[in-house]
């Protein structure tokens, strides 16, 4: 790993450190997103006993998990463990916590400590975006699922935040908000990782806001939503001023909007078969088990 990734990293894990106490209450999107996510997954006949949330958080996702297969194992990953700490004070996660079917592992996604093709299903919820390489992510999610195993994910496409993508670049290319991956991109890494029949939704969501102060703060309860890079007048009045300045033209019916484009993206874990030509090329065919939706 690079000193700039190291770094990118750790300030992530600061980042959510400080957000974790407040966190649900603030993680808006996040809440609804996941909501929506199960509600696709219900179309899915699918009864899991292995299960994997990755980028888990305070266990949002993972809680509906629970409830609604109760699996023989539920493993919530997260790169931050204060977060994690949080699913202690939630009543309904105690006992499972007590009986072993639960666990909760500080770990970066991107290096599963998990044995590989043990897992039914994988989730992930609004997690993606903090990787520099989701490719790296859908590598270990395909090594570690079983065959006929499935992988869903939601993540934030790059119009998230495009207003205040707007009104805080300094210059054409450069902002303080997220670079993120479109969908077609992360659909097609999920073929190269061995992933199969991957299915990609897009759709947008609009939060409004009297002031950009309220959409700043819950930005940054929620772990914020900045690239690696340092804006060294992020903070200050001056430059909230300044953002606030450039947000106006924005406003409609009285409110600042803040949209977020969010991604959906399922896919299966296909058996692989290979097979020689005539003149010694090895080629590889996936054929994935079929379910019903």
């Amino acid at each position: 790993m690079s000193q700039a990734e190291d770094l990118r990293k750790r300030r992530v894990q600061r980042n959510f450190a400080r957000a974790a106490p407040d966190y649900e209450g603030s993680a808006i999107v996040s809440a609804e997103v996941s909501q929506r996510m199960l509600e696709r997954l219900e179309l899915v006949q699918l009864e899991p006993r292995r299960v994997l949330d990755i980028g888990s958080g305070t266990g949002i996702a993972a809680r509906a998990l629970a409830e609604r297969y109760h699996p023989e194992q539920l493993i919530a990953l997260d790169l931050s463990l204060p977060m994690l700490r949080q699913h202690s004070d939630r009543r309904s996660w105690r006992r499972a916590w007590r009986s072993q079917r639960a666990a909760r592992i500080c770990a970066d996604f991107e290096r599963l400590p998990v044995r590989s093709g043990g897992l039914d299903l994988i989730i992930s919820n609004l997690a993606l975006h903090w990787t520099t390489q989701p490719a790296r992510v859908f590598a270990e999610v395909s090594r570690v699922l079983r065959v006929g195993g499935l992988f869903m994910f939601t993540t934030f496409g790059p119009d998230t935040l495009k207003e205040l993508a707007r009104a805080a670049a300094e210059h054409a290319d450069t902002s303080p908000v997220h670079a993120f991956v479109d969908m077609h991109d992360l659909g097609d890494a999920l073929v190269a990782s061995g992933l199969s029949d991957p299915v990609m939704e897009m759709e947008y969501l609009t939060l409004t806001y009297e002031r950009l102060d309220g959409l700043l703060h819950d930005l940054k309860r929620s772990g914020g939503m900045s690239t690696g890079a340092t804006f060294p007048g992020l903070r200050t009045p001056r430059w909230r001023e300044r953002i606030a300045q450039r947000y106006e033209p924005f406003r409609r019916d009285g409110r600042l909007p803040a949209t977020f484009e969010l991604v959906y993206g399922h896919a299966w874990k296909a058996q692989r078969r290979s097979a020689q030509t005539e003149d010694g090329r090895a080629v590889i065919q996936f054929e994935p088990r079929r379910r019903k939706m």
